[in-house]
């Protein structure tokens, strides 16, 4: 798919139809405003090959787990995130012949993804018996009223004269494709269909989720508004209106449809049909235009604090701002109930749950280019599921109060029915915790500690401590049967990765026991209750393990080893492989994979990402020579870790081909597999490529360190971000680099090296 989509920098750009594409381009070209999304769906009738999708914040439901063989420990469900009832539809029909792209003649077929102003639009001529009609949609959802979506369909006839006619509907008969056993979600609860008004209401089987979708018009013929008569429609699961006129040679019909989308998460069930009606009718009385301003607007100020500017370089400036734009549209940060989904709102796969990449990859992302309250609202959201994090550790074992996250969930209990990753990948827990630091470390904010943190910490801790085991045979501390980052390794002994997270967890939390004691006695006191914490029994093992356990490493080489046997496998490098065998996921069975040296993505090299403090330029240099050629990057999350590595130790043209494969793995469908949805999660790690990699930004002594790396091939980038109060603007060209103070109070930093003061509203130069 490499280049099908036109390189713009502030737009995504379709030419032509291609139905071979369509589901891969329905996901390209989703939509979403932090409550609801919806993929590139047509509005009219399409009977090709499509991926309906229109998904609703934290709603979801509860799909009983299907394998052959059932585990001790394995959930009893796998949640998905639903396929939401479609309310987008308008039939459209043009002296009787059903508008369908699949069956009808379309030329000049165009479609934009404008991610300036966050809408979507197509432009397409329909030619019925030799007449030419030119018919353009534009779809929005809006970014200040997040209840609202627009679509405005306008039909413009060149030469054709005859009856148009327009059937508006929302329709309750909707599947999931990964439905385990084929069942439908929801349960239509109430209907009701009269002249230019219409709504459905329908309730998730299990989990009582319910959703209220209510629907309005407006027909205009060249721009005036027209009151047709209506033929009403209304079915147990479907209601519509349809209504017609005649369409002159040279005329326009411009046909708006707005709608409410309410869930039980934010009204009362009693209420939600009133309250759906005031919420439209304020947005019908506002008109398109005005929700278009207001909407457009919010836009306008995202991209005022986070866009990324790259001169010289079309594909990487649309890369990156694809990525910005999918987060910003996916998570708002205003309801600490919600996260966010491997693939946002675009797609099934991955359940819409929350992994762990929420805290390694997106955490970075929003605690540089949002509100504080923003990333604490995803670590609160980890601390309100403690207690089922304890839950999921005692099912497999673990007792007093030991916490397990899980690796996929939506209210805390673990819902992945894979067992390599289940039951060992148990790294995630290190993630959490590293968040947490990563949190207090770059705002200050150490209340968080007191109030949230330590408790969270003191459950993961208890965990590492019972998880390892005492060898005989080593003298040390071992980890059995885990799975580390990279998943094509299952079952393995001492994976590297893992257990750093684990020592350096505990490491941690005994830093952050002796503050919290400290600056906090009463909550300490509190905690200490709640948990039944020993200090001097509990922390006494944890020096233990941290002092004693085993971290594989190959003399010889100088590298550490991803796990025990690492170099039992025959080592073959990524590039050797036949073109045609990649990705190796697709075309090779899983015993070959298991049993081969070839990675998925960076693992050792994750964990020196995260430290890299404590690692020189040539150890990190070493390892990635070692582990980069044997890796075949067939996760998203693993390129942009090397970009960042890549950047810092001197590779500038593997940090860049990195950086486009991270920027531009949906839009040039590197993996093949697009179509079920977008990448969101690693999108996070695209900005850290950037801003971490190419702006060199790192926390260092306290303090926000910069030693930019720009490639060659770019004559400028520059970008915003929030720190304590301040807003700093960071520019760099070849020669050097200049940062701003535009909001806030005097701070220091590092610059290439070198302390340096910047004062409110002054700049600070070095040369490169």
């Amino acid at each position: 798919m490499n280049g099908h989509y036109i390189k713009e920098p502030w737009s995504i750009i379709e030419e032509g139809f291609h139905p071979g594409m369509q589901e891969a381009s329905e996901s390209i070209f989703s939509l979403g405003n932090g409550l609801m999304g919806q993929r590139a769906n047509f509005e009219e009738r399409y009977t090709g090959e499509s991926l309906q999708g229109n998904y609703l914040a934290g709603v979801y439901y509860p799909d009983k787990t299907r394998v052959g063989w059932w585990k001790n420990g394995y959930p009893e469900y796998f949640a998905k995130v639903l396929n939401a009832p479609n309310w987008i539809g308008i039939d459209v029909e043009i002296d009787g012949v059903q508008l369908d792209l699949h069956k009808c003649e379309v030329v000049d077929f165009r479609r934009e993804l404008n991610m300036q102003q966050g809408y979507l639009e197509r432009r397409f001529t329909f030619v019925n018996k030799g007449k030419k009609l030119h018919i353009s949609a534009r779809r929005f959802l809006s970014m200040k009223r997040n209840e609202i979506g627009v679509i405005r369909y306008a039909v413009k006839s060149e030469d054709f004269s005859g009856t148009l006619s327009f059937t508006p509907y929302i329709d309750g008969n909707v599947v999931n494709r990964d439905s385990n056993y084929d069942e439908q979600f929801w349960e239509m609860m109430d209907t009701r269909s009269g002249k230019n008004l219409a709504h459905l209401k329908a309730r998730t089987r299990k989990t009582g989720f319910i959703t209220c979708m209510t629907m309005a018009y407006q027909l205009c013929l060249d721009e005036k508004i027209l009151g047709p008569e209506v033929e009403v429609s209304e079915r147990s699961d479907y209601v519509s209106n349809r209504v017609s006129l005649e369409l002159e040679a040279g005329q326009e019909a411009v046909f708006l449809k707005y709608v409410s989308v309410l869930t039980s998460l934010n009204h009362d069930q009693e209420k939600m049909h009133e309250e759906g009606e005031v919420i439209l009718q304020e947005a019908v009385k506002l008109g398109y235009a005005a929700l278009f301003q207001e909407h457009s607007a919010v836009w306008e100020n995202n991209w005022a604090h986070s866009d990324i500017i790259i001169e010289g370089d079309t594909a990487a400036q649309q890369g990156i701002r694809f990525n910005i734009f999918q987060l910003k549209q996916t998570y708002t940060g205003r309801d600490e109930r919600l996260n966010i989904g491997p693939k946002g709102f675009t797609g099934e796969k991955y359940g819409g749950s929350t992994y762990w990449d929420t805290e390694a990859y997106l955490i970075p992302f929003y605690l540089s280019t949002a509100p504080e309250e923003v990333s604490r609202n995803l670590l609160v959201y980890r601390y309100k599921h403690l207690q089922k994090a304890i839950e999921n550790a005692k099912k497999l074992g673990f007792n007093q109060g030991a916490a397990l996250y899980p690796m996929v969930t939506m209210n805390g209990e673990e819902c992945h029915n894979e067992w390599e990753i289940t039951f060992e990948e148990i790294h995630r827990n290190g993630a959490i915790a590293y968040a947490i630091y990563n949190y207090t470390r770059y705002t200050g904010d150490s209340d968080y500690l007191a109030e949230y943190g330590l408790e969270v910490l003191i459950g993961i801790s208890r965990f590492w401590r019972q998880r390892v085991n005492w060898s005989d045979v080593r003298g040390k501390y071992v980890m059995l049967g885990v799975t580390g980052p990279n998943e094509y390794e299952n079952n393995v002994n001492n994976n590297w990765y893992t257990n750093k997270m684990a020592s350096w967890t505990l490491s941690y939390t005994l830093e952050v026991l002796e503050a919290v004691m400290e600056s906090s006695p009463g909550a300490y006191d509190e905690i200490k209750k709640r948990t039944g914490f020993n200090f001097k029994e509990e922390t006494g093992g944890w020096k233990d393990v941290i002092e004693h356990l085993h971290f594989p490493y190959d003399e010889k080489k100088g590298v550490f080893l991803q796990q025990d046997g690492y170099m039992d496998k025959k080592q073959i490098m990524a590039d050797d492989l036949d073109p045609v065998e990649r990705p190796i996921n697709q075309n090779w069975s899983w015993d070959r994979i298991l049993r081969s040296c070839l990675i998925k993505q960076a693992d050792v090299l994750q964990g020196i990402y995260t430290f890299e403090e404590e690692y020189d330029h040539e150890v990190t240099k070493r390892n990635f020579d070692f582990y980069e050629p044997r890796t075949v990057h067939e996760s998203s999350l693993s390129p942009c870790v090397h970009s960042i590595l890549a950047s810092r130790i001197g590779m500038p043209e593997k940090a860049y081909e990195m950086y486009l494969r991270t920027s531009r793995l949906d839009l040039d469908d590197y993996n093949n597999e697009v179509n079920e949805g977008l990448h969101i999660t690693s999108m996070g790690g695209t900005w850290m490529s950037v801003v971490y990699g190419f702006g060199g930004m790192k926390i260092r002594e306290g303090m926000l360190s910069f030693e930019p790396r720009m490639p060659e091939g770019w004559k400028g980038l520059s970008f915003k971000i929030y720190h304590r109060g301040c807003t700093l603007k960071v520019s760099i060209d070849k020669s050097k680099v200049k940062i701003e103070n535009l909001v806030g109070g005097d701070t220091e930093l590092l610059l290439c090296g070198s302390k340096v003061e910047l004062k409110a509203g002054r700049m600070v130069f070095a040369d490169l």
